[in-house]
């Protein structure tokens, strides 16, 4: 069955003791428009993720569907093999045993921490291929403790790719890094999200100028909530992101489309 939105979101509300951490989000994604999510620490974006994920629940009367799965009538372990998630947290794949960058790519295929079989010549072929369209097959063969912050997460999307997902979820990609590592790693995501058989892909920051053109329509989270919506345009403007962050941002645009935030 064919569907027509990848995140369908209704009256999504998250409480944890007597605090709201998503209050009333409802939100739509069609199958392959890139979108943003961009707000402060503390916005609600990781809940936002954990929701989308089905590790958090919301309160009854909400709706969860991802890839035309309703969450409570669907198997999620299976729908999850079609979600690539991309998280800080992530970093822990890359800090166990001393393995290679092909290796943590191949661990993709099985979800596990290691390789607990002889992986076939096909997984090999599509592991090496995933890593060229990310531009990092060079790094194959190297210790993986060995690269740098931008090299590891370009191996953490490779990794997430390899059971051929329907959409991704990159939270916060760019947040420990430097930035020349940012800017390798943007480079390959803008590069990757072009292409025709890419997945939807939704991208998390706190930072203005993380957010490339591709991603062509977003959300603004403050407090729980989405204060605005619609196209990069509509949404990057200095009004909207002193609302924000609550304080006073000027922007400036280079050539390349992007935006960057001036601090008075």
């Amino acid at each position: 069955m064919e569907i027509s939105n990848a995140i369908d979101l209704k009256n999504i509300t998250v409480r944890l003791d007597d605090n709201t951490i998503l209050d009333n989000i409802s939100w739509q994604v069609p199958v392959r428009q890139h979108n943003f999510i961009l707000g402060a620490n503390g916005a609600g974006k990781t809940t936002l993720v954990k929701t989308m994920m089905g590790f958090t629940w919301p309160i009854f009367g909400a709706e969860v569907c991802i890839l035309g799965n309703t969450y409570g009538h669907t198997n999620l372990l299976e729908l999850r093999r079609r979600i690539a998630l991309v998280s800080p947290f992530m970093h822990q794949y890359t800090s166990t045993g001393n393995w290679t960058a092909l290796e943590i790519v191949l661990t993709g295929i099985d979800g596990t921490l290691g390789l607990f079989r002889k992986v076939t010549d096909a997984e090999n072929e599509h592991a090496i291929n995933t890593m060229q369209m990310l531009d990092c097959a060079h790094t194959a063969n190297r210790s993986v403790n060995l690269l740098s912050s931008g090299e590891q997460l370009k191996v953490l999307i490779c990794r997430a790719l390899m059971t051929k997902p329907e959409l991704m979820i990159l939270d916060e990609p760019c947040v420990h890094l430097d930035m020349k590592g940012r800017e390798y790693l943007l480079e390959s995501i803008d590069n990757f999200a072009k292409l025709p058989n890419a997945p939807t892909i939704i991208f998390i920051t706190q930072r203005i100028e993380d957010i490339i053109p591709v991603f062509k329509h977003g959300i603004i989270l403050r407090h729980g909530q989405i204060i605005a919506r619609g196209s990069r345009d509509e949404l990057l403007r200095e009004d909207i992101l002193r609302e924000t962050f609550g304080m006073v941002i000027k922007l400036q645009q280079s050539k390349s489309g992007r935006f960057w935030p001036v601090i008075d």
